[in-house]
């Protein structure tokens, strides 16, 4: 299985934790997270193929994208790292170090748990975003406003936007939507795999989130049996960005535990 090289922003000095983000995001979502960090860990935030400044490439299995982050991992020494990931990005680390234990040392995956799930929300955000006609829109708040029929929800449009670049007074997206595409439905799958990963496993899941349900605590303690499960109250599916301090106390507990 080929890997990809991924994107990286590095900060910080000591053990490594790396950050893997969810579906459309990017390492630079996690940058006020990273600089937080920073004083304990070198934070090793990766764009995921298809996003950020990462290749892009038609297969996008968790499987791949694993690999690709496995292969970080030992092309830099880090082994073994910490592993954050949010959403796509923890189902990525669940399976990482799931396939190649020896990499990580412990796990902090957030609002996701090991499962599949049925979203037909993507999908749509998915059409949306390449219904746009970026060569006759030229200023974001154009854009804002043609996503807004679909998407109503502004910081989640916001949430998207940052994944528009400028160059030569044109928009273009930096996300690989055409490549992103046919690989939904097994991004909201999770892969059947063998065996569970013993390191310390923190699952740090959005009250307001139904993505870590109480019949997922079944597929959790299976396959990480030293897991640990705690609600940050008052947020939904972006723990990180809604309650920003008290997510950085909770991982760095889980760091320092």
């Amino acid at each position: 299985m080929t890997s990809v090289n991924l994107n990286a922003q590095i900060i910080g000095e000591g053990s490594p934790l790396v950050i893997l983000h969810g579906l459309f995001g990017s390492a630079r979502n996690w940058g006020s997270i990273a600089r937080g960090l920073a004083d304990i860990r070198q934070v090793h935030a990766l764009d995921l193929r298809n996003h950020g400044s990462s290749p892009w490439d038609p297969l996008m299995s968790y499987e791949r994208m694993a690999e690709d982050v496995a292969a970080y991992i030992e092309r830099r020494g880090l082994a073994p790292a910490d592993v954050l990931g949010h959403s796509m990005g923890g189902k990525t680390a669940m399976l990482m170090a799931l396939t190649h234990p020896e990499l990580v040392e412990r796990l902090i995956v957030v609002d996701i748990a090991p499962v599949s799930y049925v979203r037909e929300s993507f999908p749509e955000y998915l059409r949306a975003m390449q219904g746009i006609d970026l060569d006759r829109l030229h200023r974001r708040a154009d854009i804002d406003e043609a996503l807004a029929p679909a998407i109503p929800d502004a910081s989640l449009r916001a949430f998207l936007m940052q994944n528009l670049v400028s160059q030569d007074g044109r928009f273009h997206w930096r996300i690989n939507l055409a490549g992103i595409g046919p690989n939904l439905p097994t991004i909201i799958a999770f892969p059947e795999v063998e065996g569970h990963f013993d390191g310390p496993t923190t699952f740090l899941a959005g009250e307001r989130s139904d993505y870590i349900r109480p019949r997922d605590t079944t597929a959790i303690e299976r396959l990480f049996p030293r897991a640990k499960l705690i609600e940050i109250g008052e947020t939904g599916h972006w723990p990180h960005a809604e309650r920003p301090e008290r997510f950085l106390s909770l991982t760095r507990d889980a760091l320092t535990a």
